[in-house]
Protein backbone atom coordinates (compact mmCIF):
# COMPACT_ATOMS: atom_id res chain seq x y z
CA UNK A 1 0.00 0.00 0.00
CA UNK A 2 1.43 3.37 -1.08
CA UNK A 3 1.33 5.86 1.89
CA UNK A 4 1.83 9.74 2.07
CA UNK A 5 5.31 11.01 3.75
CA UNK A 6 5.51 13.42 6.40
CA UNK A 7 9.01 14.95 7.27
CA UNK A 8 8.03 17.78 8.78
CA UNK A 9 5.12 18.08 11.54
CA UNK A 10 4.09 21.32 14.20
CA UNK A 11 2.66 20.96 17.30
CA UNK A 12 0.83 24.20 18.33
CA UNK A 13 0.07 25.31 21.87
CA UNK A 14 -2.50 27.78 22.75
CA UNK A 15 -3.25 29.31 25.96
CA UNK A 16 -6.06 32.08 26.31
CA UNK A 17 -7.35 32.35 22.81
CA UNK A 18 -10.77 33.08 21.85
CA UNK A 19 -12.53 30.41 23.77
CA UNK A 20 -9.97 28.10 23.86
CA UNK A 21 -8.18 28.20 27.63
CA UNK A 22 -5.65 25.19 26.69
CA UNK A 23 -4.88 23.13 23.52
CA UNK A 24 -2.06 21.03 22.27
CA UNK A 25 -2.39 19.64 19.02
CA UNK A 26 0.27 18.44 16.48
CA UNK A 27 -0.81 18.86 12.83
CA UNK A 28 -1.15 15.77 11.11
CA UNK A 29 -1.73 14.90 7.33
CA UNK A 30 -5.38 14.90 8.10
CA UNK A 31 -5.98 16.79 11.12
CA UNK A 32 -9.97 16.88 12.46
CA UNK A 33 -10.81 19.43 15.05
CA UNK A 34 -14.56 18.11 16.36
CA UNK A 35 -16.27 19.80 19.42
CA UNK A 36 -19.55 21.78 20.34
CA UNK A 37 -20.03 24.86 18.84
CA UNK A 38 -18.49 28.02 19.91
CA UNK A 39 -15.25 26.27 21.51
CA UNK A 40 -12.54 27.39 18.98
CA UNK A 41 -12.46 25.30 16.25
CA UNK A 42 -12.69 27.84 13.76
CA UNK A 43 -10.45 29.99 15.93
CA UNK A 44 -7.37 27.69 16.20
CA UNK A 45 -7.93 26.81 12.10
CA UNK A 46 -8.43 30.75 11.31
CA UNK A 47 -5.14 31.12 13.52
CA UNK A 48 -3.24 27.94 11.43
CA UNK A 49 -4.21 29.85 8.34
CA UNK A 50 -2.88 33.34 9.31
CA UNK A 51 0.45 31.98 10.25
CA UNK A 52 0.58 30.06 6.74
CA UNK A 53 -0.13 33.38 4.91
CA UNK A 54 2.13 35.51 7.20
CA UNK A 55 5.68 33.01 6.75
CA UNK A 56 4.60 31.64 2.64
CA UNK A 57 6.71 34.53 1.62
CA UNK A 58 9.85 34.54 3.22
CA UNK A 59 11.15 38.03 4.38
CA UNK A 60 8.66 39.97 1.80
CA UNK A 61 5.36 40.81 3.34
CA UNK A 62 2.42 39.42 1.73
CA UNK A 63 1.26 41.44 -1.37
CA UNK A 64 -1.79 42.95 0.72
CA UNK A 65 0.39 45.44 2.36
CA UNK A 66 1.56 48.70 0.41
CA UNK A 67 5.42 49.00 -0.65
CA UNK A 68 6.08 51.40 1.96
CA UNK A 69 5.33 48.97 4.88
CA UNK A 70 7.93 46.54 2.30
CA UNK A 71 11.06 48.83 1.97
CA UNK A 72 10.55 49.52 5.86
CA UNK A 73 11.31 46.06 6.49
CA UNK A 74 13.74 45.99 3.48
CA UNK A 75 15.97 48.96 5.34
CA UNK A 76 15.47 47.67 8.68
CA UNK A 77 16.61 44.05 7.42
CA UNK A 78 19.77 45.46 5.43
CA UNK A 79 20.68 48.02 8.49
CA UNK A 80 21.06 44.73 10.27
CA UNK A 81 23.17 42.92 8.34
CA UNK A 82 26.83 43.68 9.01
CA UNK A 83 29.91 42.55 7.19
CA UNK A 84 30.61 40.11 9.66
CA UNK A 85 27.47 38.34 9.05
CA UNK A 86 27.16 38.94 5.34
CA UNK A 87 30.82 37.44 5.01
CA UNK A 88 29.11 34.48 7.31
CA UNK A 89 26.59 33.89 5.30
CA UNK A 90 28.50 33.58 2.49
CA UNK A 91 30.67 31.10 3.93
CA UNK A 92 27.59 28.55 3.17
CA UNK A 93 28.08 28.65 -0.50
CA UNK A 94 29.83 25.40 -0.65
CA UNK A 95 27.69 23.22 1.16
CA UNK A 96 24.26 24.50 -0.55
CA UNK A 97 26.27 24.53 -3.58
CA UNK A 98 27.24 20.78 -2.63
CA UNK A 99 23.69 19.77 -1.90
CA UNK A 100 22.13 21.11 -5.01
CA UNK A 101 24.55 19.31 -7.02
CA UNK A 102 23.75 15.87 -4.71
CA UNK A 103 20.45 16.84 -4.39
CA UNK A 104 20.75 15.66 -1.00
CA UNK A 105 19.93 17.82 2.70
CA UNK A 106 23.17 17.84 4.68
CA UNK A 107 23.31 19.87 7.62
CA UNK A 108 24.25 23.40 7.32
CA UNK A 109 26.01 24.53 10.59
CA UNK A 110 24.90 28.47 11.43
CA UNK A 111 27.94 30.82 12.89
CA UNK A 112 27.19 32.61 15.73
CA UNK A 113 27.00 36.05 13.67
CA UNK A 114 24.40 34.00 11.33
CA UNK A 115 22.01 32.48 13.99
CA UNK A 116 22.16 35.59 16.32
CA UNK A 117 20.74 37.88 12.75
CA UNK A 118 18.60 35.09 11.78
CA UNK A 119 17.01 34.76 14.99
CA UNK A 120 16.27 38.40 15.13
CA UNK A 121 15.04 38.43 11.40
CA UNK A 122 12.51 35.84 12.60
CA UNK A 123 11.15 37.66 15.06
CA UNK A 124 11.02 41.08 13.57
CA UNK A 125 8.23 39.24 11.38
CA UNK A 126 6.30 39.89 14.52
CA UNK A 127 4.12 42.97 13.47
CA UNK A 128 3.57 41.62 9.74
CA UNK A 129 2.10 38.79 11.66
CA UNK A 130 -0.08 40.89 13.52
CA UNK A 131 -1.55 42.65 10.61
CA UNK A 132 -2.20 39.11 9.00
CA UNK A 133 -4.00 38.16 12.29
CA UNK A 134 -6.20 40.46 12.29
CA UNK A 135 -7.28 41.16 8.58
CA UNK A 136 -7.75 37.00 8.10
CA UNK A 137 -10.66 37.60 11.74
CA UNK A 138 -11.75 40.83 10.47
CA UNK A 139 -10.50 42.49 13.48
CA UNK A 140 -9.14 45.95 14.70
CA UNK A 141 -6.84 44.52 17.34
CA UNK A 142 -5.30 41.38 18.28
CA UNK A 143 -6.80 41.82 21.90
CA UNK A 144 -10.25 40.57 20.47
CA UNK A 145 -8.79 37.33 20.62
CA UNK A 146 -7.40 37.04 24.06
CA UNK A 147 -9.99 34.71 25.89
CA UNK A 148 -13.10 36.07 27.58
CA UNK A 149 -11.92 37.66 31.63
CA UNK A 150 -7.83 37.77 30.86
CA UNK A 151 -6.59 40.99 30.43
CA UNK A 152 -3.05 40.23 29.60
CA UNK A 153 -2.56 38.50 26.62
CA UNK A 154 -2.62 34.64 24.57
CA UNK A 155 -0.03 33.03 24.46
CA UNK A 156 1.07 30.70 21.51
CA UNK A 157 3.74 28.02 21.09
CA UNK A 158 5.41 26.68 17.59
CA UNK A 159 7.34 24.21 17.68
CA UNK A 160 8.20 22.57 14.34
CA UNK A 161 9.23 18.43 14.34
CA UNK A 162 11.98 17.80 11.40
CA UNK A 163 13.20 14.06 11.01
CA UNK A 164 16.36 13.23 12.30
CA UNK A 165 16.42 16.36 14.49
CA UNK A 166 17.11 15.43 18.23
CA UNK A 167 16.80 19.16 19.27
CA UNK A 168 13.21 21.32 18.75
CA UNK A 169 12.44 24.93 17.83
CA UNK A 170 10.39 26.88 19.63
CA UNK A 171 8.50 29.97 18.95
CA UNK A 172 6.56 31.84 21.20
CA UNK A 173 4.18 34.26 20.08
CA UNK A 174 2.21 36.86 22.56
CA UNK A 175 -0.79 38.53 21.35
CA UNK A 176 -2.21 41.61 23.54
CA UNK A 177 -2.93 44.93 24.73
CA UNK A 178 0.82 45.72 24.12
CA UNK A 179 2.95 45.04 21.35
CA UNK A 180 2.33 41.64 19.21
CA UNK A 181 6.03 39.84 20.00
CA UNK A 182 8.10 36.06 19.04
CA UNK A 183 10.51 34.81 20.86
CA UNK A 184 12.57 32.35 19.60
CA UNK A 185 14.78 29.60 20.66
CA UNK A 186 18.40 30.06 20.37
CA UNK A 187 19.72 28.86 17.24
CA UNK A 188 23.62 28.40 17.40
CA UNK A 189 24.23 25.08 17.24
CA UNK A 190 21.34 24.34 15.30
CA UNK A 191 22.02 22.42 12.08
CA UNK A 192 19.41 23.20 9.67
CA UNK A 193 18.55 20.85 7.00
CA UNK A 194 17.32 22.57 3.74
CA UNK A 195 15.83 21.27 1.09
CA UNK A 196 17.21 21.72 -2.66
CA UNK A 197 14.55 22.99 -4.31
CA UNK A 198 14.15 25.79 -1.66
CA UNK A 199 18.44 26.41 -2.66
CA UNK A 200 17.68 26.78 -6.16
CA UNK A 201 14.31 28.70 -5.98
CA UNK A 202 16.04 31.20 -2.90
CA UNK A 203 19.37 33.00 -5.10
CA UNK A 204 21.43 32.53 -2.34
CA UNK A 205 24.04 31.01 -4.34
CA UNK A 206 23.84 33.95 -6.58
CA UNK A 207 24.56 36.57 -4.13
CA UNK A 208 26.89 34.47 -1.76
CA UNK A 209 30.00 35.89 -3.02
CA UNK A 210 32.66 37.39 -0.63
CA UNK A 211 31.28 41.17 -1.26
CA UNK A 212 35.33 43.22 -0.72
CA UNK A 213 35.67 46.61 1.04
CA UNK A 214 34.59 48.60 -1.97
CA UNK A 215 30.80 47.60 -1.71
CA UNK A 216 29.34 50.76 0.37
CA UNK A 217 26.37 52.80 0.76
CA UNK A 218 23.39 51.93 -1.86
CA UNK A 219 25.57 49.32 -2.90
CA UNK A 220 25.91 47.05 -0.07
CA UNK A 221 22.55 48.04 1.30
CA UNK A 222 20.80 46.18 -2.18
CA UNK A 223 23.31 43.24 -1.66
CA UNK A 224 22.57 43.19 1.87
CA UNK A 225 18.93 42.90 1.08
CA UNK A 226 19.04 40.20 -1.53
CA UNK A 227 21.61 38.49 0.63
CA UNK A 228 19.29 38.24 3.74
CA UNK A 229 16.08 37.64 2.00
CA UNK A 230 17.35 34.72 0.15
CA UNK A 231 18.66 33.56 3.30
CA UNK A 232 15.58 33.73 5.83
CA UNK A 233 13.73 32.21 2.50
CA UNK A 234 16.37 29.09 2.38
CA UNK A 235 16.09 28.59 5.98
CA UNK A 236 12.69 28.89 6.42
CA UNK A 237 11.05 25.53 6.11
CA UNK A 238 13.81 24.36 9.14
CA UNK A 239 12.38 27.77 11.55
CA UNK A 240 8.75 27.48 10.71
CA UNK A 241 7.92 23.74 9.40
CA UNK A 242 4.87 23.44 7.38
CA UNK A 243 3.70 26.90 7.94
CA UNK A 244 6.35 27.82 4.80
CA UNK A 245 4.24 26.26 2.76
CA UNK A 246 0.98 27.63 0.92
CA UNK A 247 -2.67 27.48 2.54
CA UNK A 248 -6.52 27.35 1.49
CA UNK A 249 -9.33 28.12 3.55
CA UNK A 250 -12.78 26.90 2.99
CA UNK A 251 -14.79 28.86 5.03
CA UNK A 252 -18.31 27.78 6.33
CA UNK A 253 -21.66 28.01 4.70
CA UNK A 254 -20.03 28.24 1.02
CA UNK A 255 -23.36 27.76 -0.76
CA UNK A 256 -24.53 31.61 0.47
CA UNK A 257 -20.63 32.67 0.10
CA UNK A 258 -20.71 31.03 -3.59
CA UNK A 259 -24.39 31.99 -4.31
CA UNK A 260 -23.26 36.11 -3.00
CA UNK A 261 -20.14 36.59 -4.62
CA UNK A 262 -21.37 37.80 -8.00
CA UNK A 263 -23.57 40.64 -5.79
CA UNK A 264 -20.58 41.30 -3.81
CA UNK A 265 -18.33 42.16 -6.51
CA UNK A 266 -21.10 44.03 -8.70
CA UNK A 267 -21.97 46.15 -5.53
CA UNK A 268 -17.84 46.86 -5.30
CA UNK A 269 -18.00 48.00 -8.95
CA UNK A 270 -20.98 49.91 -8.44
CA UNK A 271 -19.18 51.45 -5.47
CA UNK A 272 -16.20 52.67 -7.05
CA UNK A 273 -17.76 53.66 -10.20
CA UNK A 274 -19.80 56.17 -8.18
CA UNK A 275 -17.17 57.14 -5.67
CA UNK A 276 -16.84 60.97 -5.12
CA UNK A 277 -20.75 61.27 -6.25
CA UNK A 278 -22.10 60.42 -2.71
CA UNK A 279 -21.37 60.22 0.40
CA UNK A 280 -19.27 57.20 1.58
CA UNK A 281 -21.23 54.90 3.46
CA UNK A 282 -19.27 52.80 6.34
CA UNK A 283 -19.88 48.62 5.49
CA UNK A 284 -18.97 46.11 7.45
CA UNK A 285 -15.11 44.65 6.48
CA UNK A 286 -14.95 41.25 5.25
CA UNK A 287 -12.79 38.85 7.20
CA UNK A 288 -9.69 37.89 5.44
CA UNK A 289 -10.54 34.42 5.38
CA UNK A 290 -13.49 35.34 3.11
CA UNK A 291 -11.81 37.80 1.19
CA UNK A 292 -9.32 35.49 0.02
CA UNK A 293 -12.40 32.56 -0.81
CA UNK A 294 -14.25 35.72 -3.01
CA UNK A 295 -10.44 36.49 -4.72
CA UNK A 296 -9.69 33.17 -5.50
CA UNK A 297 -13.48 32.50 -6.81
CA UNK A 298 -12.76 35.04 -9.01
CA UNK A 299 -9.46 34.17 -10.45
CA UNK A 300 -9.97 30.08 -10.04
CA UNK A 301 -8.62 29.02 -13.29
CA UNK A 302 -6.22 31.51 -14.37
CA UNK A 303 -2.38 30.76 -14.75
CA UNK A 304 -0.67 31.51 -11.71
CA UNK A 305 3.38 31.60 -11.59
CA UNK A 306 3.70 29.03 -8.55
CA UNK A 307 6.19 26.09 -9.68
CA UNK A 308 4.28 23.02 -10.87
CA UNK A 309 3.96 20.09 -8.83
CA UNK A 310 2.43 17.24 -9.20
CA UNK A 311 -1.94 17.09 -8.79
CA UNK A 312 -4.59 14.47 -8.88
CA UNK A 313 -7.71 15.77 -10.57
CA UNK A 314 -9.94 14.69 -7.23
CA UNK A 315 -12.08 17.30 -7.80
CA UNK A 316 -13.59 15.43 -10.80
CA UNK A 317 -13.70 11.89 -8.38
CA UNK A 318 -15.45 14.17 -6.03
CA UNK A 319 -17.83 14.86 -8.97
CA UNK A 320 -18.44 11.45 -10.32
CA UNK A 321 -18.85 10.00 -6.64
CA UNK A 322 -20.94 12.39 -4.97
CA UNK A 323 -22.15 15.04 -7.81
CA UNK A 324 -23.22 13.00 -10.37
CA UNK A 325 -22.44 15.75 -12.67
CA UNK A 326 -19.65 18.12 -13.00
CA UNK A 327 -18.83 22.07 -12.13
CA UNK A 328 -18.14 24.32 -15.01
CA UNK A 329 -16.97 27.94 -15.50
CA UNK A 330 -17.92 30.51 -18.18
CA UNK A 331 -16.30 33.77 -18.37
CA UNK A 332 -18.04 36.69 -19.28
CA UNK A 333 -16.50 37.74 -22.73
CA UNK A 334 -16.93 42.22 -21.53
CA UNK A 335 -15.73 41.72 -17.98
CA UNK A 336 -14.17 37.97 -17.54
CA UNK A 337 -15.83 37.77 -14.61
CA UNK A 338 -16.37 33.87 -13.94
CA UNK A 339 -19.99 32.57 -13.68
CA UNK A 340 -20.48 28.89 -12.31
CA UNK A 341 -22.53 25.88 -13.12
CA UNK A 342 -23.40 22.22 -12.76
CA UNK A 343 -23.86 20.30 -15.60
CA UNK A 344 -26.22 16.91 -14.07
CA UNK A 345 -24.29 13.75 -15.75
CA UNK A 346 -26.37 12.61 -19.40
CA UNK A 347 -27.02 16.20 -20.00
CA UNK A 348 -26.15 16.92 -23.87
CA UNK A 349 -25.16 19.94 -25.30
CA UNK A 350 -25.52 23.37 -23.59
CA UNK A 351 -28.18 22.15 -20.61
CA UNK A 352 -27.09 23.61 -17.50
CA UNK A 353 -27.96 24.93 -14.24
CA UNK A 354 -26.50 28.22 -12.97
CA UNK A 355 -25.24 27.07 -9.83
CA UNK A 356 -27.23 29.18 -7.34
CA UNK A 357 -30.21 26.73 -8.66
CA UNK A 358 -28.60 23.59 -8.16
CA UNK A 359 -29.42 21.83 -4.92
CA UNK A 360 -27.46 23.34 -1.92
CA UNK A 361 -25.02 19.99 -1.66
CA UNK A 362 -23.88 20.94 -5.41
CA UNK A 363 -22.98 24.45 -4.65
CA UNK A 364 -21.36 23.45 -1.36
CA UNK A 365 -19.00 21.03 -2.85
CA UNK A 366 -18.16 23.14 -5.92
CA UNK A 367 -15.82 25.15 -4.26
CA UNK A 368 -13.64 22.01 -3.17
CA UNK A 369 -13.92 20.82 -6.55
CA UNK A 370 -12.32 23.60 -8.03
CA UNK A 371 -9.72 24.02 -5.23
CA UNK A 372 -8.47 20.63 -5.79
CA UNK A 373 -8.75 21.09 -9.48
CA UNK A 374 -7.38 24.35 -9.60
CA UNK A 375 -5.40 25.20 -6.74
CA UNK A 376 -4.08 23.11 -4.54
CA UNK A 377 -1.44 21.06 -4.95
CA UNK A 378 0.93 18.40 -3.26
CA UNK A 379 2.53 19.74 0.11
CA UNK A 380 -0.29 22.57 0.19
CA UNK A 381 -2.52 22.71 3.85
CA UNK A 382 -6.46 22.77 2.23
CA UNK A 383 -8.56 24.09 5.47
CA UNK A 384 -12.35 23.13 5.08
CA UNK A 385 -15.14 23.96 7.87
CA UNK A 386 -17.75 21.12 8.40
CA UNK A 387 -17.76 19.63 4.87
CA UNK A 388 -20.69 17.47 6.43
CA UNK A 389 -22.67 20.79 5.52
CA UNK A 390 -25.91 20.10 3.31
CA UNK A 391 -24.75 16.37 2.68
CA UNK A 392 -26.51 13.12 3.06
CA UNK A 393 -24.98 10.53 5.78
CA UNK A 394 -23.99 8.43 3.16
CA UNK A 395 -22.76 11.23 0.97
CA UNK A 396 -20.66 12.33 4.78
CA UNK A 397 -19.14 8.89 4.30
CA UNK A 398 -17.88 8.99 0.22
CA UNK A 399 -16.78 12.53 1.07
CA UNK A 400 -14.34 11.13 4.13
CA UNK A 401 -12.95 8.82 1.67
CA UNK A 402 -12.36 10.76 -1.05
CA UNK A 403 -10.29 13.34 1.43
CA UNK A 404 -8.26 10.16 2.73
CA UNK A 405 -7.52 9.88 -0.98
CA UNK A 406 -6.72 13.88 -1.12
CA UNK A 407 -4.27 12.85 1.78
CA UNK A 408 -2.54 10.04 -0.11
CA UNK A 409 -1.76 12.31 -3.08
CA UNK A 410 0.30 14.54 -0.80
CA UNK A 411 -2.27 16.89 0.36
CA UNK A 412 -2.32 18.14 3.68
CA UNK A 413 -6.09 18.97 5.11
CA UNK A 414 -7.56 20.43 8.29
CA UNK A 415 -11.27 19.86 8.73
CA UNK A 416 -13.47 21.33 10.94
CA UNK A 417 -16.36 18.63 11.92
CA UNK A 418 -19.85 17.99 13.78
CA UNK A 419 -20.11 15.42 11.81
CA UNK A 420 -20.43 11.79 13.56
CA UNK A 421 -20.75 9.80 9.68
CA UNK A 422 -17.00 11.31 9.19
CA UNK A 423 -15.41 10.34 12.05
CA UNK A 424 -16.70 6.77 12.29
CA UNK A 425 -15.75 6.22 8.58
CA UNK A 426 -11.87 8.00 9.40
CA UNK A 427 -11.80 5.61 12.04
CA UNK A 428 -12.57 2.56 9.30
CA UNK A 429 -10.09 4.47 7.03
CA UNK A 430 -7.57 4.37 9.91
CA UNK A 431 -8.15 0.77 10.64
CA UNK A 432 -8.44 -0.19 7.00
CA UNK A 433 -4.24 0.26 6.72
CA UNK A 434 -3.65 -2.88 8.87
CA UNK A 435 -5.21 -4.61 5.92
CA UNK A 436 -2.98 -5.84 2.75
CA UNK A 437 -3.53 -3.11 -0.40
CA UNK A 438 -6.80 -2.65 -1.34
CA UNK A 439 -8.53 0.01 -3.76
CA UNK A 440 -10.01 1.81 -0.90
CA UNK A 441 -8.30 4.54 0.71
CA UNK A 442 -6.65 3.48 4.05
CA UNK A 443 -4.48 6.22 6.29
CA UNK A 444 -2.05 5.08 9.34
CA UNK A 445 -2.73 6.31 12.44
CA UNK A 446 0.27 8.25 12.36
CA UNK A 447 -1.29 9.86 9.39
CA UNK A 448 -4.38 11.16 11.12
CA UNK A 449 -4.84 13.37 14.16
CA UNK A 450 -8.04 14.16 15.61
CA UNK A 451 -8.90 16.53 18.60
CA UNK A 452 -11.45 16.87 20.83
CA UNK A 453 -12.34 20.94 21.82
CA UNK A 454 -14.37 19.99 25.43
CA UNK A 455 -16.47 23.06 26.53
CA UNK A 456 -15.11 23.88 30.40
CA UNK A 457 -17.09 26.52 32.68
CA UNK A 458 -13.89 29.10 32.22
CA UNK A 459 -12.91 28.14 28.56
CA UNK A 460 -12.61 24.57 26.26
CA UNK A 461 -9.67 22.12 26.77
CA UNK A 462 -8.54 20.63 23.43
CA UNK A 463 -6.57 16.97 23.57
CA UNK A 464 -6.22 14.32 21.07
CA UNK A 465 -8.68 11.71 20.85
CA UNK A 466 -7.14 7.74 19.58
CA UNK A 467 -9.17 4.95 18.07
CA UNK A 468 -11.10 3.12 21.29
CA UNK A 469 -11.57 -0.70 21.98
CA UNK A 470 -14.15 -0.11 20.35
CA UNK A 471 -12.41 0.72 16.92
CA UNK A 472 -13.91 4.25 16.85
CA UNK A 473 -13.14 8.42 18.17
CA UNK A 474 -14.61 8.59 21.40
CA UNK A 475 -16.31 12.34 20.42
CA UNK A 476 -19.39 12.42 22.88
CA UNK A 477 -21.42 11.72 20.06
CA UNK A 478 -22.47 8.10 21.34
CA UNK A 479 -23.34 10.46 24.55
CA UNK A 480 -26.40 12.60 22.68
CA UNK A 481 -27.35 9.18 20.88
CA UNK A 482 -27.64 7.31 24.69
CA UNK A 483 -29.43 10.34 25.91
CA UNK A 484 -32.03 10.49 22.77
CA UNK A 485 -31.99 6.27 23.66
CA UNK A 486 -32.94 7.05 27.52
CA UNK A 487 -35.38 9.93 26.95
CA UNK A 488 -37.38 7.91 24.36
CA UNK A 489 -37.22 4.73 27.10
CA UNK A 490 -38.59 7.42 29.81
CA UNK A 491 -41.56 8.66 27.28
CA UNK A 492 -42.70 5.22 26.37
CA UNK A 493 -42.94 3.93 29.93
CA UNK A 494 -44.92 7.21 30.89
CA UNK A 495 -47.31 6.50 27.79
CA UNK A 496 -47.55 2.57 29.14
CA UNK A 497 -48.32 3.81 32.42
CA UNK A 498 -51.41 5.79 31.52
CA UNK A 499 -53.14 3.25 29.90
Amino acid sequence: MSTVSNPDSLEIEAADFGPIAEARVELKPLTVFVGPSNTGKSYLAILIYALHRCFVGGVGLPRWLDYSHHRTLRLQMAANLSREVADAIGELRPVLARNLRSRGDDPVALSAPVAAWLRSAFESRARALEWEIMRCFGIDGVQALVRHGRKSSAKILLRPRRQGRRRVLEHELTLGASATTIRTSALEDMPLRIDVRDIARSGLLRYAAPIGDDLDGDDFERYAWRLADSLFRTALPSLIGPLHLPAFYLPADRTGVMHAHSVVVSTLIESAATAGIRPPARTPMLSGVLADFLEQLIEIDEPTPREPRHRDDHGAKIESTILRGTVEIDRAAMTGYPQFAYRPAGWKGNRRLPLMTASSMVSELAPVVLYLRHLVTSDDLLIIEEPESHLHPAMQVEFTRQLAAVVRSGVRVIVTTHSEWLLEELANIVRRSELPEDDAPALRPDQVGAWLFKDRRNGSVVSEIGLDDSGLYPSGFDDVAAALHNEWADIASRIENTR
